[in-house]
């Protein structure tokens, strides 16, 4: 019970952190440009020039609010309560971003230097967020709806989502713009998914050695880990040799190379990223 209240505990400090970022990208460096790039917060800032009495987080806020009934509908209760944290953690952020800096300015110069940093940072949050089965809320749970139901990655979902969103920033705006709130929404998608990938990242380790027995049980009580057990052949040798094979985090890694280095200097390693493992120890194949 502790154990699951601990997780849970991580799960929405991790969606607060994340959405944090996420605020912090759109209000410092994309709002100031009007770099609409997509999202509610992009939607948020197009309406805003028609609306200028409306703060951005009140009108982000409005959408939300409705976009969150759909996702209700599609995803169900589990996805919606992380979202509707997020949401208004989002909204809140936002908020509390326009009373301590109300006339923000440009962080620098250049508009495609605001544009990367802004998009690199919100993707970081959105990264983090969509990886607790969570959103920030607005087009995400669109793209999330794309996902759970037609198997779309998470970045081209969003693309999708938010194609009509930089349209209407090209009308607003102008071209130079417009065009710039297009390439931050494809740069967007590539972050997204870059990052997603990288959070989910694991090493597949093949290890043959004369000392089989004793790497498997280094596996199995110092990392904890599964591990699978293949009858093999040297091609050379014809000698029969053990395949070892597990699958470990990266820093676990680091511990089996060295591990195994102690235990037989000569044996011999196959390593590769694996994007996605599912299953015990892992993440949880019911949840997918």
């Amino acid at each position: 019970m502790k154990k699951n209240l601990r997780g849970l505990i991580a799960e929405y400090m991790l969606i607060v952190f994340g959405t944090f970022l996420v605020a912090g990208g759109v209000y410092f460096f994309l709002v100031p440009e009007n770099l609409a790039a997509g999202g509610v917060s992009g939607l948020g800032i197009v309406l805003s020039s028609y609306f200028p009495n409306l703060p951005i987080s009140i009108i982000v806020t409005i959408l939300n609010i409705i976009l969150l009934i759909v996702g209700f509908l599609f995803i169900g209760k589990s996805f919606g309560a992380k979202t509707v944290f997020a949401t208004f953690v989002f909204s809140g952020a936002m908020g509390l971003m326009e009373l301590m800096y109300p006339d923000i300015e440009p962080l620098t110069s250049q508009i495609l230097l605001n544009l990367i940093m802004g998009i690199c940072i919100a993707g970081l949050g959105l990264s983090i967020v969509f990886n607790q089965n969570a959103s920030t809320g607005g087009t995400d749970i669109i793209a999330k709806i794309f996902n759970h139901y037609f198997n779309i990655d998470m970045g081209k979902s969003l693309l999708f989502a938010d194609v009509f969103i930089v349209t209407g920033a090209l009308f607003t705006f102008g071209m130079e713009t417009g065009l710039l709130a297009i390439f931050g929404l494809f740069l967007n998608s590539i972050v997204v998914d870059y990052f997603i990938d990288g959070f989910k990242i694991r090493k597949e380790v093949m290890v043959i050695s004369k000392e089989p027995d004793k790497i498997r049980m280094l596996i199995i009580r110092e990392l904890n880990r599964g591990a699978t057990v293949y009858k093999a052949e040297g091609a050379y040798t014809g000698s029969e040799q053990k395949a070892i094979v597990t699958v470990i985090g990266k820093r676990e890694y680091v511990r089996l190379k060295k591990k195994v280095a102690e235990v037989d200097s000569q044996a011999f390693l196959i390593v590769r990223n694996v994007h996605e493992v599912l299953g015990e120890g892992f993440e949880n194949l019911a949840n997918k």
